[in-house]
């Protein structure tokens, strides 16, 4: 592969595999819907201006009504959570946990009008993910695992399962022609929940910024530029110049990267059953995207017909 092709994978390894540790740094003197709702709203106005200035076109109200419900389920629903969520739980599970979204994905196209069934490798893929998820949340009487805070784990499996509704939307919906241009309006409509929802919360109150820590600040600005700005941007530029497959093996490094990070600089637990438990849900999820890739091959280019017989 080329440098670039290098360099743009390494970026959204290290920044998407690395936000999960930011996240917990940020949310420990940060109110967690506040936080975020800082981080991508820095980030969508940016991406934002830069798009317009680039020459693309001003997005009609149809636009931001259906790249702002994206936004809504993909950072409110998913991110939000998250963020709320690693008050309590380690970095490197909830990595693993939101690795369900793949898991999620299959089973919303299957149910949803017009969708297409899991075949027998999803199918596969699916039993082995949600049994990594349980061997990793077991009862930790069985492991030497810490307790494992079950409503944070099922807020995770929620945050994981809205993410894939977003993205199933987006598939169908009419969305601006600047892919970048959504990336921002989804930005911008997902921060304006998410500060709705803190303010729901009463987190203005929890709000005090002389408190905050110079790591949480820090983590901020990294989420922000390293995980919004660089991290997407090197992801789209994979969509347009390399294979699906290549570019989607961020799915399976990110867990991986998140668990390894969160040992080194935060001390979080990392027992044989935490790594095995990621080899089974990052294996499940390779197997789902084997057969969509294969699917998506097979479109591209139909089987020809067998006149001989």
């Amino acid at each position: 592969m080329k440098a670039k092709t290098w360099i743009a994978l390494l970026a959204i390894y290290l920044a998407w595999g690395s936000t999960y540790l930011g996240i917990r740094f940020a949310v420990e003197t940060i109110p967690p819907f506040f936080m975020a709702g800082s981080r991508f709203i820095a980030a969508g106005l940016t991406m934002y201006l830069w798009r317009r200035m680039a020459g693309d076109p001003p997005p009609t109200l149809k636009h931001w009504r259906s790249a702002g419900l994206i936004g809504l389920f993909l950072l409110v629903g998913g991110n939000g959570i998250v963020s709320w969520v690693e008050q309590f739980i380690e970095s490197g599970i909830a990595a693993l946990i939101v690795g369900s979204a793949p898991m999620w994905m299959v089973l919303i196209e299957a149910l949803r009008p017009g969708g297409s069934r899991p075949g027998r490798l999803a199918l596969t893929g699916l039993l082995i993910g949600f049994a990594g998820i349980t061997l990793l949340v077991a009862p930790s009487d069985l492991s030497t695992l810490p307790d494992v805070n079950w409503q944070g784990t099922s807020l995770l499996l929620l945050a994981a399962f809205l993410w894939s509704v977003g993205s199933v939307i987006s598939k169908t919906a009419e969305l601006h022609p600047s892919v970048l241009m959504n990336t921002a309006i989804e930005m911008l409509v997902g921060a304006a929940g998410l500060y709705l929802v803190g303010l729901f919360l009463g987190e203005a109150g929890e709000l005090n910024l002389t408190a905050i820590s110079t790591r949480s600040w820090l983590s901020l600005g990294y989420l922000t530029i390293v995980g919004s700005l660089i991290g997407f941007t090197s992801y789209v530029w994979l969509l347009e110049n390399v294979p699906l497959s290549i570019a989607g093996t961020y799915a399976y490094v990110n867990p991986l990267i998140a668990v390894l990070l969160g040992s080194w600089l935060a001390q979080e637990t990392l027992t044989p059953r935490t790594l095995l438990a990621a080899v089974i849900i990052v294996g499940s999820v390779a197997l789902i995207n084997t057969e969509r890739q294969r699917e998506t091959t097979a479109e591209a280019h139909p089987a020809v017909p067998n006149n001989s017989d």
